[in-house]
């Protein structure tokens, strides 16, 4: 019997689910849901499942194994407290929620109701991006003293205006940190460690009726004691590749999209040579720098896999839900930063209040 998956959210990014899906040996997306029938039925037709007209009637499904959440990012703890409830295991495109309390609402109802969770953030699957962290942990950078990562992108008031639960705060929880940056925030806390605070300034400079932030940066204290910066930004036209750049005292590594622009060490080993040949190859992929839909299902189906095997061996998928909390957390204690003007410590106590 295939592993069979259902979506709950019809919307641009179920596409790249689905995608994904169809790429698994032994998967099988089985169904669809959306607020709006006629969105569950435009992707059914599409790739070829049920649209359900009624949650409850696509949960119900024992062919169902595995829900996706792909609905707003304010949007995401229903969805998700409903299929745990139904043991349904429960994968939730980033982020995770829009607030620590209704990621910790996921978080208990699918521990509650014995179900795997996990945190779509699929950059952590890049094979730049492993080879990273595994010289990281093998001690190649020495002491790590700046770690910094950079989202350049642009959006066009169009893309704001054109979605209704963009740009705000109920919904989309945040601006370019929140929405667009999420993915980097995660990574450089998986390369540097813990964080310890954060410092940080935003503003909306280039977009109009929008709640949130399109421009912001951070400066980083992380618990091992190396500073670095996370910037931010939808107005930075024409867009860049997303960029992350880690220094210690005995090596630099520098990794735009899932190209690797530099990778030297003080102690030169054979298998450096290889790596490089291996992620210079540009892709042509612009990584969702200025067109959202420019993106690829490979982070995803990796993570599928990932998560899938997690299920099939009893064992805990690669990225749960404390590690999809993590890059929330972080991204709250930069907007609690930028409100209060002051240095925020880690970890949050709760959520931050924002200013009337």
């Amino acid at each position: 019997m295939p592993i069979g998956f259902g979506i709950i959210g019809c919307g641009m990014i179920s596409r790249f689910h689905a995608k994904a899906i169809e790429n698994i040996r032994g998967a099988k997306l089985v169904g669809c849901f959306n607020d709006r029938f006629a969105g569950a039925q435009k992707l059914a037709e599409e790739v070829g499942c049920t649209a359900y007209e009624t949650l409850d009637e696509m949960l119900a499904n024992p062919e169902i194994d595995i829900i996706t959440i792909c609905t707003p990012s304010g949007a995401h703890v229903e969805p998700a407290v409903a299929a745990a409830k139904a043991g349904k295991h429960v994968l939730v495109e980033k982020p995770l929620e829009i607030s620590l309390k209704r990621c910790d609402k996921i978080i208990d109802a699918c521990e509650k109701h014995g179900v795997k969770l996990g945190a779509i953030l699929p950059s952590r699957f890049s094979g730049a991006n492993l080879a990273l962290k595994s010289a990281i942990d093998s001690g190649r950078f020495g002491q790590l003293t700046l770690g910094d990562t950079y989202v350049k992108w642009w959006r066009s008031q169009e893309y704001y205006d054109g979605g209704g639960w963009r740009g705000t705060w109920a919904m989309d929880g945040g601006g370019a940190f929140m929405n667009q940056a999420t993915h980097n925030v995660d990574l450089i806390y998986r390369f540097m460690g813990e964080i310890e605070s954060v410092s940080a300034v935003v503003g909306t400079l280039a977009h109009e009726r929008i709640e949130v932030e399109d421009t912001g940066v951070a400066a980083v204290q992380f618990a091992n004691g190396a500073i670095g910066t996370i910037t931010a930004t939808t107005a930075a036209w024409p867009g860049l590749l997303k960029k992350t750049e880690i220094h210690g005292d005995a090596g630099s590594v520098i990794v735009e999209q899932d190209d690797v622009l530099m990778w030297d060490f003080a102690k030169k080993q054979a298998k450096d040579k290889k790596i490089v040949e291996k992620f210079a190859r540009k892709s042509g992929s612009t990584g969702g720098a200025s067109d959202p839909k420019a993106i690829s299902f490979q982070g995803h189906m990796d993570q599928f896999k990932d998560f899938i095997k997690a299920i099939q061996n009893g064992t805990e998928p690669s990225i749960d839900g404390a590690e999809g909390r993590k890059s929330v957390e972080i991204i709250l204690a930069i907007y609690k930063s930028a409100w209060t003007g002051k240095r925020v410590q880690l970890p949050l106590k709760s959520d931050p209040k924002r200013p009337a």
